[in-house]
């Protein structure tokens, strides 16, 4: 089945849904913040609800689910799709999929990359950012931070661009399943301060449905100016992460393993019918190679930079070195 892309011409949002279930028994171990623990809330009604992923983890997995572990490079499938590695030593270093902010990364925006965008964006103090030209820098150099956003302030306070395609995992009707056990030392068990014998206990939850909530912004979209090829293929690649992520990416820790329970459903706009995952994923192929046709992506798409770790001043050597000799 083709995507209708006229049915989503006037719509601002794409929602989706997902009912999800623990893959074994019915206990599952929710994400948790510190100082905070599990994320608890009370609806209106005495509901009880839990935060089970986040949307910022959300995001992270959804760009993992497109990346390929064994041989540390995107899907076969999706080669060609622009991102940046860094390299240290002559070595593969890490890149703008696995960094936690993406092409804001620290490792990234220590290189010459960033006064590259700086320049092909045209950013300058105290003027106008000239959004359309940025938004083209970021998909010639990394598609993937605007599918997920970023947030540039190593260059400029004002570079941020909001999430194409978000999402959230929550439990309605929730109970507490408490447990425990005991860290062991057979040696030693009596020792004190943890190194003995420890017990412990565990929080786990039961509910009574886990939903999975999608949100595609296509007004958001439709203002980045990218042209038709280029806004199909973000439209296919958010709604492949989506996919792929419910059907390989669920494992979401230890003690939380869960698994789609019936479809993934459009609940906006009504009468709308997804593409399956493969369909979307063969989408996905022939608009890379349109979009690297038209110039749209860094040639070669995976643009390389060198990191090297900032030297320490000399005043600062000097100090620790005479620390030293006094001790």
């Amino acid at each position: 089945m083709a995507m209708d892309y006229e049915k989503l011409k006037d719509v601002p949002r794409l929602l989706l849904e997902a009912e999800l279930k623990p893959l074994q028994g019915e206990r599952f171990q929710p994400t948790g913040f510190a100082d905070l623990g599990a994320a608890r809330y009370t609806l209106a009604d005495g509901t009880e609800m839990l935060l089970v992923e986040s949307t910022q983890s959300v995001a992270n997995r959804m760009e993992m689910a497109c990346w390929d572990e064994g041989t540390a490079k995107l899907i076969s499938e999706l080669e060609g799709l622009p991102y940046i590695q860094v390299k240290r030593d002559d070595k593969v270093f890490t890149n703008s999929i696995l960094e936690a902010h993406r092409i804001n990364s620290e490792y990234i925006m220590a290189t010459g990359i960033r006064d590259r965008i700086n320049n092909e964006a045209g950013v300058q103090k105290e003027a106008p950012i000239d959004w359309i030209k940025f938004r083209k820098v970021l998909a010639k150099y990394d598609i993937g931070s605007l599918i997920h956003g970023c947030f540039l302030e190593e260059i400029d306070g004002r570079l941020r661009i909001t999430r194409l395609i978000s999402g959230f995992i929550e439990a309605r009707g929730i109970q507490i399943a408490q447990s425990g056990g005991v860290k062991n030392n057979f040696v030693q068990p009596t020792l004190k301060s943890g190194e003995g014998n420890v017990p412990y206990t565990r929080t786990e939850f039961t509910a009574e449905k886990i939903t999975a909530y999608f949100n595609l912004d296509l007004a958001l979209l439709r203002g980045y100016g990218l042209g038709d090829n280029a806004e199909k293929l973000l439209i296919n690649l958010s709604l492949f992460k989506v996919c792929r992520f419910l059907s390989t990416g669920l494992r979401l820790r230890t003690a939380c393993d869960l698994e789609a329970w019936g479809p993934l459903t459009v609940t906006k706009p009504v009468g709308f019918s997804l593409p399956s995952e493969k369909e979307l994923l063969d989408e996905c192929k022939t608009l890379i190679v349109s979009c690297r046709d038209e110039g749209l992506f860094a040639n070669p798409p995976i643009t390389e930079v060198v990191w090297k770790p900032a030297k320490k001043e000399k005043k600062q050597e000097t100090r620790e070195s005479n620390e030293e000799n006094e001790e």
